[in-house]
């Protein structure tokens, strides 16, 4: 029994980073997270300030629905396939090391973006940017794993996802203002001043933190064979989203060849010195749920997120920075609650605060399921409010769980899996929520066409534009057209959206009521255990 604490204990002294000597700026713990904020905070909110620039870089470049799909889906599908690579190469040559050229380059990517003229240059330098978001982001979590102690690691991530949220929800704000007042080309510029505060910070107080046993060679097979699966998974659930469908069988090729690669990859983890992702990482039951439970709380965040938009600017006629400001209530509520979640639990563990978490999000996805054409401010205010407070604790404890239970030479590949976890969940949510809603609207349309009693047949491209709530422009303009059948069709179209928004976030809800059940397994990291155990002696 003596003899295993004495291992427990020095383990921990390995795993955990050494003390930063008093005033010194190199390695400071709380500089080090402002440093690594400010860098996520770039990528963060490139990830929807974006959306709002769509409209005007389609107008201005002439682009077609496909390639502004693409400016999304390519930086997406670049992010998700190279994040848990990204990661092993920060264990490999260093966090700060990945850190700095991740910022450097995503800054770059951007500057090329606002000043491309056409829009094969914009989804291709979007691809460099989610290759170079990919190698910034685990290298941040591997930094403060390695630079906090322990026991302050839960306040630190608390402090990182509160970054995220905050910078996530003020997207459209920002992108709003900058696209109405400066220019599409603004959105991308803005990225250039931030990454070189970033990159000027890095190197002054970041320090390069090496595990004992930092992996030495790399898996070069691993990593072709984890790329074309993740690649072959994101692929099926964009195309099936976008155009194919869930019942085209090209859908299910790639999710059979994703499948495929994925059993190739763990089959050759058991067999390579020094894998990419060792699988003993997933015999810690409280790392695998973590990593399911990012999932799925993704999966009912995004997924259920990406209707509200719509909803306010479809549905209630906003414009996008009124629909930003009618966020402002889950935003400030993921700023709140996101270091006072890191707090909570440091001190009772990430079992209660993550079921419950996940608690609040169910209900307030239920509560959002119940929204009409007409519900006012304040009863969406609440909903959203009780979203932030749900999704808080849920992002700060889903990550201490699963970076907190990988060893220190891993935690690289622990950001990366983290990561990879949220996206996967995401793309998930958005399109099996979509597929969802598109049924719903499918087999509601006519009936409400005809219930409301509109004298002519309902016109299929009306149907489509009820999958996103707002009314054609040119329903008015039409001939014989009054001002009474329009508002007519404005309802069916409305309505319509409405009572598939409402199925998919039932739906979001019911995931999210699972989530809460998979957070059961989870606990406190290891390390953090055997800090918290030493502090009590």
């Amino acid at each position: 029994m003596t003899s295993q604490t004495t291992v427990e204990k020095e383990r921990a002294s390995q795993d955990s980073p050494s003390p930063t000597p008093a005033g010194g700026l190199r390695g400071h713990p709380w500089f080090s997270l402002f440093t690594v904020a400010v860098g996520v905070m770039m990528v963060a909110l490139d990830g929807t300030i974006v959306a709002i620039a769509n409209p005007a870089i389609q107008k201005d470049l002439g682009a077609s629905l496909a390639d502004v799909q693409w400016i999304t889906n390519g930086y997406l599908l670049a992010l998700a396939v190279a994040l848990i690579t990204a990661g092993k190469l920060g264990d490999r040559f260093g966090h700060r090391q990945t850190f700095l050229i991740g910022v450097t380059g995503f800054a770059a990517a951007s500057g090329a973006i606002g000043l491309s003229q056409s829009i094969s240059l914009v989804i291709a330098f979007r691809v460099l940017q989610g290759l170079f978001g990919a190698l910034l982001m685990p290298a941040a979590l591997g930094l403060l794993r390695a630079t906090f102690p322990a026991e302050k690691l839960n306040m630190a991530i608390g402090i990182w996802g509160m970054v995220i949220g905050a910078s996530t929800a003020g997207g459209p704000i920002i992108g709003g203002l900058l696209v109405e007042h400066v220019s599409w080309q603004s959105v991308f510029f803005v990225n250039v001043p931030v990454g070189v505060l970033a990159l000027a910070l890095g190197l002054v107080i970041l320090k390069d933190h090496r595990a004992q046993n930092a992996p030495r060679s790399f898996d070069i097979l691993g990593i072709l064979l984890l790329s074309g699966a993740m690649f072959s998974l994101i692929w099926a659930i964009i195309k099936a989203g976008e155009k194919w469908g869930w019942a085209d069988g090209r859908t299910w090729a790639w999710l059979a060849a994703s499948a495929v690669l994925f059993a190739a990859f763990a089959f050759w983890q058991t067999r390579v010195s020094e894998p990419l992702v060792p699988l003993g990482l997933f015999r810690s039951v409280p790392l695998s749920a973590g990593t399911v439970l990012m999932v799925l709380m993704a999966f009912a965040f995004m997924g259920g997120l990406f209707f509200v938009t719509f909803y306010l600017q479809g549905v209630h006629g906003l414009s996008p920075v009124d629909s930003g400001l009618r966020l402002l209530p889950l935003t400030a509520m993921m700023i709140v609650s996101s270091p006072v979640a890191g707090a909570l639990i440091t001190k009772f563990g990430p079992r209660v605060p993550l079921v419950g978490g996940m608690v609040l999000t169910a209900v307030a996805m239920f509560g959002m399921s119940r929204l009409t054409t007409d519900t006012g401010t304040l009863t969406m205010s609440i909903w959203f409010a009780l979203l932030g407070l749900g999704l808080a604790p849920v992002m700060v404890g889903a990550t201490e769980v699963i970076v907190g239970n990988a060893p220190l030479e891993l935690s690289g590949v622990a950001g990366g899996l983290q990561q990879a976890a949220m996206q996967v969940g995401g793309s998930l949510g958005t399109a099996v929520l979509g597929a969802v809603m598109s049924s719903k609207v499918s087999s509601d349309f006519a009936g409400n066409w005809k219930e409301a009693g509109i004298p002519v047949p309902p016109d299929p491209r009306l149907e489509a534009a009820a999958e996103f709530g707002a009314v054609p422009p040119e329903v008015a303009k039409a001939p014989g057209m009054t001002p009474e059948i329009a508002g007519r069709i404005s309802d069916v179209i409305h309505d319509t959206f409405v009572s598939g928004m409402g199925l998919a976030f039932t739906v979001a809800g019911v995931v999210a009521v699972l989530a809460a059940v998979v957070a059961l397994f989870t606990k406190r990291g290891q390390n953090a255990d055997a800090a918290a155990g030493g502090a009590h002696i």
